[in-house]
């Protein structure tokens, strides 16, 4: 590098990265090898070099990588990151600076400009291999055992947010007035910056909506850009939007979901994958993905969804957060958008239990509620078609829960033929959605994703007689069920794995997702309260777990009360 400012160095080791020179600066004496190295990366790096990047890193299983989506570990989830981003960043260094902290380790610390704007910083722990001496810049000695990459971080970030404000709409303030903007300098949604209130039971938090709830002044976007484009602002409030900004509580902003909300991965082919800080290089979970991302990285802490197969269990489990989705018909779904009416459902996620349980209560009628009897009952089949990480570890945390008193071992129950249970649940569901969005799909071909625009071709061919069928057998299906759980509480987990990896293919999310509605589906079929509890966890990697939720299915109109039964797993 030129106009280099060096100590101990006897001459200058010129680095370019492009056409152009760097200043640097050494502390200490410059190793042969190491800025041709550096250099070397950042030419892969533009040339979006898959090889020569992954030779860049060492090929261990303890090699780190960390930026604002958290942290990776191990050359192959360093690899498969780079492999699934596509192009790397355009960027040109305009600093360098170099400290020798060994005769073979180095710290580099440089400063870049991003063509987008701003600046970014970069810091890389550079070693040179074992045994390899001086070496040649083309053998490429010198290799990155950690990273820390610190980019300009984006006004929104797309894949979670569609929309947002500070606030985009406030809370109700002590005059009872909803929907200004507070006053500069205020709290958000009090007029005198107080705190909670008996009338305010939700000042100070903060929601992100899923992108399927009317918000005043707003479109209905359902995660596709081509229906946000044709779609009109809606005039009023959604009744669950509404009764949180009732309570007190801040309209952070809209939040993005999966394609028209048929999918529980979290991926919008139009928008991108949330991050999951829970679970960096792992998909997100949905379809209340950018609610759930936007909770899990803190910037909202109530994320108002729904749920019709597992949409807020899932990102529920694969985030760590706490998530219930409600007795079907318990709340109010005026200004949603429906998917499949027959099992659609409004629901919350929050980080915590005692916040969940104030979301849920501005929306679920107390008066309507039914007490729930801490009697757990368990199908060991349903734990066939789940990874054998949840199986063991959802067993292990009966056993130290009956161990320790805080629960009667759970009874055994035969559920029946869940696979048949499911059948006729996909059957209805695809048909009611192809009822609710078939008519725009038809006129906007290839606007959808692969997996969604399947799943609503298939709705297309559900017959009315024969989704007619599906609908009188599952009302059999939920009366045996209610008569066979008779009150009590099944357990089980809320996903069958942890959050499958950003990398993997199209057929292994859809096996994941198979396994999983194989268990949330339950939950529908009975319209019964299911809560997701984050105290699972599951080993991913040495030295590296992952949550999974804690599921339990209560009796209908018993979702407060199992909302405190949830509660008691985490103490």
């Amino acid at each position: 590098m030129a106009d280099a400012m060096r100590a101990d160095v006897p001459g200058p080791e010129e680095a370019r990265v492009g056409s152009g020179t760097v200043p640097t600066t050494v502390e200490g004496h410059l190793p042969d090898g190491l800025i041709a190295a550096f250099d070397a990366y950042e030419r892969a790096l533009a040339a979006d070099d898959q090889v020569a990047l992954a030779a860049s890193f060492e090929p261990t299983a303890t090699v780190m990588r960390a930026d604002a989506g958290g942290l990776l570990v191990g050359h192959d989830s360093i690899t498969a990151f780079r492999g699934r981003r596509g192009s790397g960043p355009v960027r040109r260094v305009l600093e360098c600076h170099v400290r020798v902290v060994a005769a073979d380790a180095a710290l580099i610390v440089s400063v870049n400009a991003p063509a987008s704007g701003g600046r970014g910083v970069v810091t890389q722990l550079w070693r040179r291999e074992p045994g390899s001496g001086s070496g040649s810049p083309d053998g490429r000695p010198w290799r990155i055992a950690s990273a820390q990459v610190q980019a300009p971080p984006p006004a929104i970030d797309r894949r979670v947010w569609r929309v947002v404000g500070e606030p985009l709409v406030s809370g109700r303030r002590d005059d009872g007035v909803t929907g200004a903007a507070p006053p500069t300098g205020s709290r958000a949604g009090s007029a005198d910056g107080g705190g909670p209130s008996s009338t305010r039971p939700l000042a100070g938090e903060t929601v992100a909506v899923k992108d399927l709830f009317a918000v005043s002044g707003h479109a209905i976007g359902a995660g596709v850009p081509a229906r946000l484009a044709g779609a009109t602002t809606e005039p009023h409030h959604a009744a669950a939007v509404r009764h949180l900004l009732d309570a007190g509580a801040d309209l952070r902003g809209i939040a993005q979901t999966d394609e028209f909300a048929y999918s529980i991965a979290g991926r919008n082919s139009a928008y991108g994958t949330p991050p999951n800080p829970a679970v960096p290089g792992s998909i997100s979970g949905g379809s209340t993905s950018g609610p759930a991302a936007a909770v899990s990285l803190g910037q909202a802490s109530i994320a108002l969804g729904t749920d019709t197969g597992g949409s807020l269990r899932v990102p529920a489990s694969y985030q760590g957060l706490w998530g219930i989705r409600t007795t079907h018909g318990a709340v109010d779904r005026t200004g949603l958008l429906p998917l499949a009416p027959a099992f659609d459902t409004v629901g919350w996620l929050t980080r915590d239990a005692d916040t969940l349980r104030r979301a849920a209560e501005t929306s679920v009628p107390v008066a309507d509620q039914v007490s729930v009897e801490p009697t757990y009952v368990v199908d060991p089949a349903l734990l066939a078609s789940v990874a054998p990480e949840v199986r063991a570890e959802f067993g292990r945390a009966l056993d130290e829960a009956t161990a320790a008193g805080r629960i009667e071992r759970p009874e055994p129950v035969v559920l029946g033929d869940v696979a048949q249970l499911f059948e006729l649940f996909r059957v209805l569901q695809a048909f009611e959605a192809w009822q609710s969005d078939g008519a725009w799909i038809s006129a906007h071909p290839g606007e959808l994703a692969a997996d969604v625009a399947a799943r609503f071709a298939f709705g297309a061919t559900v017959s009315p007689r024969r989704a007619e069928e599906a609908r009188v057998a599952l009302g059999d299906e939920r009366r045996r069920l209610e008569y066979l759980l008779a009150g009590r509480v099944l357990v089980l987990p809320s996903a069958s794995s942890a959050a499958p990896s950003l990398s993997a293919t199209a057929a292994e999310v859809d096996a994941v997702r198979s396994a999983t509605l194989g268990l949330t589906c339950i939950a529908g079929v009975l319209g019964a309260p299911a809560v997701s509890a984050p105290v699972l966890e599951v080993p991913i990697a040495p030295g590296r777990q992952a949550p999974v939720g804690l599921c339990l299915v209560g009796p209908r109109g018993g979702d407060l009360a199992l909302l405190d039964l949830a509660a008691t797993w985490a103490t």
